[in-house]
């Protein structure tokens, strides 16, 4: 009897002993999972932390491609509509030559005064030298142009004529004595014509000092003139769909370049020292001509006749810097 109450206490003390045990385990189980959660998760840290600099090295990448691209406010676009010619002849548009949204970005409005597309012969700038005097005859000269009623012309130093780039060029002359005359150039003056120098017609000298002074220091500097003239296009004797030579009269600022539009787009033509522009094989002839001048204006021309020496008013002229 005491040993069957003994064995009774005895599994029942091991019952008690089991549960305690499953108790303290269960708690110590719940009691490491709050502690678990309570623990940061380093990689969840360590996720956002290595992102963070690509997020900042992007950042840095981008604003250069922003700050070079073009933009609208920061560059203007292409401005002028058709301009219709009052000769049945020829129509013009006019445009500007600056670089479209989708090229290099456009030099800054500045540029206009600066005139990207001018040689030696700048606009805003002062030059220093000596005024000659030559007897002009009926006004002809290197650059072709032909006769001219008005004299007061000059021819421009072989090396501020650079081929032909200053012909046309409208110049306010300005001498040591207070006066001054503006002259259109039509001709070159070889050496020994230093730089700076210009040979005025013995009209336009006088108009300075007494011809028989025969030489004045003098300084100089391009003018965009008004005019109610519009530009005309010529082309040469022996001007064929085989071979022609092209040249812009009466433009208000000089002209830096020419090209004729081909089957394979516009194509600029090189030019001579006598102030034509050149297609040796006959490509463009007859066809529409683009001229645009040193501030980067075009005009573009259609319906001139491939009639040699003949002077095809086109209705439009160059704007006024």
């Amino acid at each position: 009897m005491t040993t069957a109450r003994q064995a009774a206490r005895q599994r029942r003390r091991r019952r008690r002993l089991i549960l305690g045990s499953t108790v303290a385990v269960t708690a110590m189980g719940v009691l490491a999972y709050l502690l678990v959660g309570l623990v940061p998760d380093r990689k969840e840290e360590a996720a956002p932390a290595a992102a963070t600099p690509a997020a900042s090295t992007q950042v840095r990448s981008a604003a250069p491609t922003g700050t070079s691209s073009p933009t609208a406010s920061g560059t203007p676009t292409p401005s002028g509509s058709p301009s219709q010619s009052p000769s049945p002849t020829a129509t013009a548009t006019t445009a500007s030559a600056k670089p479209s949204a989708a090229a290099t970005p456009r030099p800054p409005q500045a540029a206009t005064t600066t005139a990207p597309s001018a040689g030696r012969i700048k606009p805003g700038v002062t030059y220093t030298g000596v005024a000659t005097a030559y007897e002009a005859a009926d006004g002809n000269g290197a650059c072709l142009f032909g006769p001219s009623p008005d004299l007061m012309i000059a021819a421009m130093n072989t090396t501020d004529y650079e081929t032909s780039r200053a012909c046309g060029a409208h110049v306010l002359v300005r001498a040591s004595n207070g006066k001054s005359i503006t002259v259109r150039i039509t001709n070159e003056c070889p050496l020994p014509c230093a730089p700076g120098q210009l040979d005025l017609s013995q009209q336009a000298f006088a108009k300075l000092a007494d011809l028989k002074v025969g030489r004045i220091s003098i300084t100089w500097q391009l003018l965009s003139p008004g005019t109610s003239e519009t530009m005309s296009v010529r082309y040469k004797t022996g001007s064929s769909q085989h071979w022609c030579a092209i040249q812009a009269i009466g433009h208000r600022n000089p002209v830096a370049r020419l090209e004729v539009q081909t089957g394979g787009g516009w194509r600029q033509l090189p030019r001579t020292e006598y102030n034509y522009f050149i297609s040796a094989d006959g490509s463009g002839c007859g066809g529409a001509i683009r001229v645009t001048d040193i501030y980067g204006e075009r005009l573009t021309v259609t319906g001139i006749a491939l009639r040699p020496d003949v002077a095809q008013s086109t209705g439009v002229q160059f704007a006024r810097h």
